[in-house]
């Protein structure tokens, strides 16, 4: 994956998006468009958390006094 931007990159990106969405000095055009690179930012910030949701685990204790290393979303809903 060529040139693939991290989570923080790709927040900041995100973060300056929406200071100069608010800051409320852009034309119409441009005001759309930067929400639209805002929401596309906001999609791959939330696809690299799911990602790394998944690679999540942590270590329960078992009756036998031993750890076993178990999925993210078996205890979060528990």
């Amino acid at each position: 994956m060529p040139d693939e931007k991290s989570f923080e990159a790709l927040y900041g990106e995100m973060e300056e998006a929406v200071r100069q969405l608010e800051a409320g000095d852009l034309s119409l055009a441009e005001t759309l468009a930067l929400f639209a690179r805002a929401t596309a930012l906001a999609e791959q910030c939330n696809a690299l958390l799911d990602s790394a949701e998944l690679r999540v685990r942590q270590l329960v204790a078992q009756p036998d006094g031993s750890s076993a290393a178990e999925p993210f979303e078996s205890w979060q809903n528990g």
